[in-house]
């Protein structure tokens, strides 16, 4: 949340993969007609999209995006070729979720103009996602795992070191100097560990 697929520009550019890469927008998955956002309309947006996609998906997302990546994943194992999970919460943090929902509540909503979302959709996000628990799915995850994130997040830090220890087939990397948002903080070292990844893999 927050972001957009501009924010992702310093690390596509930098992917031996680019031209295979589709960067969706939070915002525009999102039908709202009227109605606020909830975790639910987005992963069945996303769901959709990929669902329509021949073949396997590599996927990569960061904090919501790799909690969304993590469930789909998880739902659909058979689709899923890899994936790269980057300050991803498997085990919804309640106590964080509800000082970040109380944080949105006082910002003004010019804050969030150029988010493409309301600021009662982050609002309605938060407050969705907070009862979220994949701890009895992502078991069934057996491909190719990448679990990254800034050694400047402490936040999710301990979730990330459980699920490369859950997840069969993961490995674990620590971006030096990067917090949560690792994609703007630090694009060219996290193309590095991803590029790295895909071509153990033979992405």
């Amino acid at each position: 949340m927050g972001q957009t697929p501009s924010s992702w520009d310093g690390v596509l550019s930098r992917l031996e993969l680019n031209e295979y890469v589709i960067c969706p927008d939070i915002a525009k998955l999102i039908n709202l007609e009227g109605n606020v956002a909830t975790y639910s309309s987005v992963y069945s947006s996303l769901s959709n999209l990929l669902n329509e996609k021949d073949g396997f998906v590599n996927l990569c997302g960061l904090s919501l995006g790799g909690v969304l990546a993590l469930n789909y994943a998880a739902d659909h194992p058979d689709k899923v070729k890899s994936l790269v999970l980057i300050a991803a919460q498997y085990k919804m943090q309640k106590t964080l979720l509800k000082l970040q929902k109380m944080i949105f509540r006082f910002m003004p909503n010019s804050m969030f103009e150029n988010s493409g979302l309301r600021k009662e959709d982050f609002i309605a996000l938060t407050k969705s996602i907070t009862e979220l628990d994949l701890s009895d799915s992502i078991h069934k995850i057996e491909c190719p795992t990448l679990v990254v994130y800034g050694s400047k997040d402490k936040a999710n830090r301990d979730a990330s070191v459980a699920l490369a220890s859950i997840i069969s087939n993961a490995e674990l990397q620590v971006i030096d100097g990067a917090g949560h948002e690792v994609n703007t903080q630090a694009p060219e070292k996290l193309a590095q560990v991803i590029n790295s990844f895909y071509a153990r893999n033979g992405k």
